[in-house]
Parts: structure tokens; sequence; C-alpha cells
């Protein structure tokens, strides 16, 4: 047994990238714990959430909003990974890495979207 969404590629990679950046934010200083910290992590988690929400019991109208939910979120996570990159606080090199995830993400939710009916 399974939720529908758990099949969902998207559904994966967006878990995926949320335990990716969770290990990038533990270096983060102690001092943006309640600041971008929490902010970066609400939105990531906010794209794999969308996604299993709007796959459930909605048509596909409503699910598209939800993936449009999730594309939001996702704009949130790469703009916070800019703040952590020009703060320091992030090699340009894990920045490429979750940079390149956000973007294959972001362009795998709208390719998705487009089939729905």
């Amino acid at each position: 047994m399974s939720f529908k969404f758990e099949k969902l590629i998207i559904w994966q990679k967006a878990m995926d990238l949320g335990e990716d950046i969770n290990v990038i934010i533990e270096q983060f200083p102690k001092k943006e714990f309640y600041n971008l910290s929490c902010q970066i992590l609400r939105a990531v988690d906010s794209v794999a959430l969308n996604i299993s929400e709007g796959c459930i019991e909605q048509s596909n109208p409503e699910f598209k909003r939800f993936l449009n939910y999730a594309l939001r979120s996702l704009a949130e996570v790469v703009t916070c990974l800019y703040k952590a990159k020009r703060r320091n606080y992030n090699t340009q090199e894990k920045f490429d890495v979750s940079y390149q995830q956000c973007f294959d993400l972001m362009n795998m939710i709208i390719a998705f979207k487009r089939t729905l009916s």
C-alpha cells in the first residue's frame, strides 16, 4: 500500500531536496536559527507538502493550484540560498549543487503540471 503522491518523482525529489537543505543549514551560524534557517526549512518542506496535499482527492485544476504553491515555495528556497551565500554561510560549490536541484525540480514540476488536463 502507498499513497499516490509517493510514486511521483517530483515528490521524491522534493523530499530529497529537503534533506539536502537540512544538512546545509547545520553549518549556518546559531544567530540564524530563528531567521534564515527556519525560513528555508519551512519553504523547502512546503514544496513536498504542497505536492502531496494537492495529489490527494483533488481535481486536476486544484492539483495545479497546489503545484503552483510548491513552485512558489521553491522560489523562496532559492532566494534563501542566495541570502546564505551572500552572508558566507555556504560555499559556492554547495550553492551550485542546491541551485541546480531547485532548477531541475522546478522544470519537472512545470512539465508535470502540463500533463494534467
